[in-house]
């Protein structure tokens, strides 16, 4: 989810993984499953591939998980589930633009429930491409500073000579923004640097936010939330900004 801060968003998602490990490995599973289908079963030359499998790796999802899901994404372990992969775009409490990027094998179940859960926290799923506008695909790469003990000064010049374009600052963490086709560039020299990446993918991230505060800040993120511990959703971006 992309909103205020993502670091502060990635460790909320992280301290409930243990809590939903059966989702989570739910999640990681489609990923690689897609990410196989897309490019192929081998890490070293499918970077999605790779990426996926060392956020499966983090999560502690066992190693025969993870050559299951590759091996159904390549087709040599086929159990007749197909996987769409689907984007539906909507509104939040406050007019705050919402993406969320699902796999499904059941499309019309899939609307229906996501369409609730908009509706149920004060938002309303609209038409294709009615907020996609707002956003842009761009390398998302996340660097906390408690992982870290290069200044700020290194990091930025390690992240931006590798061909980053944008370093945005925050309290507890930097992240770095990249070009799609310049984001496995620079992932690699940010990691050959000895810089510690906590999360690194391809994300959309919004040209302009909204500034939520009090009781509307407080149901856009029970929106986010609900979106997210859906089974089908792999990922929820919106664009507000918030203190909550």
């Amino acid at each position: 989810m992309s909103g205020h801060s993502k670091w502060a968003n990635i460790k909320r998602r992280k301290a409930a993984v243990d809590a939903k490990k059966g989702a989570v490995y739910t999640k990681l599973g489609r990923e690689l499953i897609a990410a196989a289908r897309e490019g192929g079963g081998n890490p070293e030359t499918n970077f999605r591939l790779r990426l996926a499998v060392e956020k499966a790796r983090a999560a502690n999802m066992p190693s025969d998980n993870i050559q299951r899901a590759i091996m159904k994404g390549t087709g040599e372990l086929d159990e007749g589930t197909v996987y769409d992969e689907v984007t539906y775009e909507g509104y939040g409490p406050g007019g705050v633009a919402v993406l969320v990027e699902l796999m499904t094998d059941n499309r019309n179940r899939t609307a229906q429930e996501i369409r609730y859960i908009f509706s149920r926290h004060g938002g309303n799923l609209g038409e294709s491409g009615c907020v996609a506008w707002m956003f842009k695909k761009k390398g998302s790469i996340i660097l906390a500073r408690e992982d870290n003990e290069a200044s700020e000064d290194d990091i930025l010049m390690v992240a931006l000579e590798a061909g980053a374009e944008d370093v945005r600052v925050e309290d507890d963490a930097f992240e770095v923004v990249t070009a799609p086709e310049d984001f496995r560039a620079v992932v690699e020299a940010v990691k050959d640097a000895g810089l510690h990446v906590a999360e690194a993918e391809i994300s959309m991230i919004p040209q302009s936010t909204v500034r939520l505060e009090g009781e509307q800040a407080e149901k856009c993120l029970g929106l986010v939330e609900a979106l997210e511990d859906h089974e089908d959703v792999q990922n929820v971006y919106a664009n507000y900004e918030t203190d909550t």
